[in-house]
């Protein structure tokens, strides 16, 4: 099982791409333009929507108006393992 490094920033940089900053000092970008946006993730489709992304800093992660959020140890791991898009 991963550790928790929790999110302490996030920045929205255009159409489904995020720049994160972690408490251990990672950093970098996600892409999320190929994901399949469905149930709780659908309204992220729109990219406008997705814009919306917030630090939730009691989860430490981040997350949308609708609730949806990604566990910040699989957000940890995308970017410390230097994934550029988000695995399909």
């Amino acid at each position: 099982m991963s550790e928790i490094v929790h999110v302490t920033e996030v920045e929205a940089l255009g159409a489904h791409r995020l720049r994160l900053r972690f408490e251990d000092g990672v950093e970098g970008e996600i892409d999320f333009s190929t994901e399949a946006w469905d149930g709780v993730f659908a309204p992220l489709s729109d990219p406008t929507y997705f814009a919306r992304v917030e630090l939730d800093e009691g989860l430490g992660t981040i997350v949308w108006p609708n609730g949806a959020d990604v566990a910040p140890e699989t957000l940890h791991q995308w970017v410390a393992g230097h994934v550029a898009q988000v695995p399909a």
